[in-house]
């Protein structure tokens, strides 16, 4: 199974219907707290599910939901049917979008699941897309000594907060035989720390800092906020890794 076969069935990461609605209303108000104004364009790049997009939408001029996943977007499209103001697009169609329209792209929880290949790529699109003033949100970066049981400490602690605590001690044993599990071993998280992060996003044509804090419930990853800067991006080897530390094996949280 691959990362994109995995969101494109019914992912396992979620211990219970209530905590994928707090996941994504966390989510939510965070992207919330990025807005630039009222008429923003602002693209959800990996959105998931997106249960709680309208308090987003509710805030900006146009909110485009972008997923990879076909049957994710079938759910966002009925979902938001009634919503004039949100667009589900695939990335083939965010690619598509015209040229410096977008004032923010969120790219929330993504990157650790994209080869480093695609993150170029995708890094290259979205300072196309971008206006001048724009910005691209990087979040849920896992840097490298962040693993299994870092998450399932974060999400613990999350789930206390919000009464979830017994039904997340028993998704962690759910996930370690879970098909997250399986797919995590055999294709790894693309990991970085900050400063090859952020020394990626100059050489793609950005200006980039540390955001503060990271979106969802685990600040133990890190959040980036880059802008896009007058000069050209740096010609760079494609698909050079930082350096990775053995893939971690068995996940025991969420994304």
């Amino acid at each position: 199974m691959s990362w994109i076969a995995y969101w494109n069935a019914e992912p396992t990461v979620y211990v219970s219907d209530r905590h994928r609605q707090v996941h994504y209303e966390t989510v939510a108000r965070d992207i919330v707290g990025v807005l630039p104004g009222q008429t923003a364009r602002v693209v959800d790049y990996g959105c998931g599910d997106a249960l709680s997009a309208s308090l987003v939408a509710d805030r900006c001029a146009h909110l485009y939901l972008c997923d990879g996943a076909e049957a994710v977007r079938a759910r966002l499209a009925e979902r938001y049917a009634g919503r004039l103001n949100v667009g589900i697009i695939s990335p083939q169609q965010f690619e598509q979008l015209p040229d410096g329209g977008v004032d923010l792209i969120v790219v929330n929880s993504v990157v650790q699941y994209l080869s480093m290949l695609e993150l170029q790529r995708l890094l290259t699109i979205a300072r196309r897309q971008l206006r001048p003033d724009g910005a691209l949100l990087l979040a849920d970066i896992v840097p490298p000594g962040v693993g299994p049981l870092t998450d399932a400490a974060a999400l613990l602690r999350f789930a206390g907060a919000h009464g979830l605590l017994l039904s997340a001690c028993a998704g962690l044993v759910r996930s370690f035989f879970s098909s997250y599990r399986r797919t995590r071993r055999e294709y790894g998280l693309l990991r970085f720390d900050e400063g090859q992060i952020i020394d990626l996003l100059e050489r793609s044509g950005f200006r980039a800092q540390r955001h503060y804090p990271n979106l969802g419930h685990n600040q133990k990853r890190m959040a980036l906020l880059a802008r896009p800067h007058s000069e050209q991006p740096q010609a760079q080897p494609i698909g050079t890794l930082p350096p990775q530390p053995g893939a971690a094996s068995g996940s025991t949280t969420a994304a």
